[in-house]
């Protein structure tokens, strides 16, 4: 997110100002320089589970009570983004409008120079939004999967779409930077994603695309429609095919919108996008809590990288989502700013042969470790609550 320009033809827009391209190009170049061969582009900070919707895809609410309850606090956030340092920080969920204070979280980010892209299904926005300022390092990144049919079929709830709408244009008429983000699945039409995407470029106007074919959480409601890394290569390049001569606003950049097409062969890189939430640091990835780290520091030493990504882990088998290739495409792009140039120029290929995929028969099996995780995490409250009550009673 955040990283560059979209390319589908000559003459697209840019998705992600000049000035943000620039700061976050030579914070990837000054990592080179130093032989940083490890560093974050953007800090998943996910300050709660908790949301007001249930989608199809998400796996990222199927926890107790307990833990859907537990926030960040703003200290706590803020300590994250000063321990990580990347420059872009987006702040997912969960719901992130239902945190009582993100308000002041957004506010401390902002003040410290960091591009914030802030993720909402956009149920809460126009009643949210006075909390807000307007700002060049603020973007509300809308959920947003389609037109109305597809979005109220992604997020199981009718009459979505057209509550969303309205609340991306009125952010829009207050000042505010508005991307959309859609997440594909298998057995999508090519041309009606074509046609939502001219909708949120032409109609809506949003500032911003990020598009990413869904990652197979194990424990989404539907299982049934993650797309394999064929599939989605095949869908993007139909995609991309209509989208030859428009100006489709996307965030990302154009060697991650090749990449989906089939055209460059990457392997992820799940520390550009380091998560920390309610747990701790998660390992590997956004995607994935396979372990928890205590801090940053501890997850970048710590963690074995080599366990995972695509062709080391059955779990990562069909992933091709932006926040593991992303940070892949940005490191390329400085090394060979010559090719990014030209695929930015003549967008992604859509014929011809395909990049040769990565092999799986060396992948490790899956791991399944979900309710120990959680088993741990509801321990360490039940402690945490033990301990206050003896200090309240002795107190008292």
């Amino acid at each position: 997110m955040g990283g560059g320009t979209g390319g589908n033809g000559k003459g697209n827009e840019m998705g992600v100002p000049l000035f943000q391209m620039t700061r976050v190009g030579a914070f990837v170049l000054k990592q080179r320089l130093k032989g940083n061969a490890r560093y974050p582009l953007v800090l998943m900070l996910e300050p709660l589970f908790r949301c007001n919707l249930a989608c199809v895809g998400c796996g990222k609410i199927d926890y107790p009570d307990e833990i859907l309850n537990k926030r960040l606090s703003v200290a706590e956030c803020l300590q994250a983004v000063d321990e990580c340092g990347a420059p872009v920080v987006s702040i997912p969920g969960g719901e992130p409008l239902l945190h009582k204070e993100i308000d002041k979280i957004v506010e401390g980010i902002v003040a410290r120079k960091k591009f914030v892209y802030l993720c909402t299904n956009a149920l809460l926005l126009e009643k949210k939004l006075d909390l807000f300022k307007p700002s060049p390092y603020l973007t509300f990144s809308v959920h947003l999967d389609g037109l109305k049919e597809e979005h109220d079929h992604s997020v199981c709830q009718d009459g979505v779409f057209d509550r969303v709408v309205p609340a991306i244009r009125k952010a829009k008429e207050r000042g505010f930077r508005v991307s959309v983000n859609a997440t594909l699945f298998d057995g999508l039409d090519p041309e009606r994603i074509a046609a939502f995407l001219d909708f949120a470029s032409f109609e809506l106007k949003v500032d911003a695309i990020t598009i990413s074919p869904g990652y197979a959480y194990e424990r989404a409601p539907d299982q049934q429609h993650f797309l394999t890394r064929h599939k989605t290569k095949e869908l993007f390049r139909d995609v991309f095919r209509r989208g030859r001569g428009k100006k489709w606003r996307f965030s990302q950049s154009s060697l991650f919108l090749d990449f989906l097409a089939g055209n460059q062969q990457y392997h992820c890189t799940p520390w550009g996008n380091p998560t920390r939430n309610v747990f701790g640091w998660q390992r590997p990835c956004y995607l994935l809590g396979e372990g928890y780290a205590r801090s940053f520091k501890e997850l970048m030493e710590t963690t074995d990288w080599d366990k995972y990504g695509t062709g080391n882990y059955e779990k990562c088998a069909n992933c091709m989502v932006h926040c593991g290739y992303e940070p892949t495409a940005a490191d390329d792009a400085v090394r060979h700013p010559l090719k990014a140039l030209m695929v930015s120029l003549r967008g992604p290929r859509t014929e011809g042969q395909m990049a040769p995929e990565i092999p799986l028969d060396k992948q490790r099996p899956a791991e399944y470790v979900f309710d120990a995780n959680v088993e741990k995490a509801l321990g360490e409250l039940h402690e945490e609550a033990e301990r206050r009550a003896k200090l309240g009673s002795e107190a008292a």
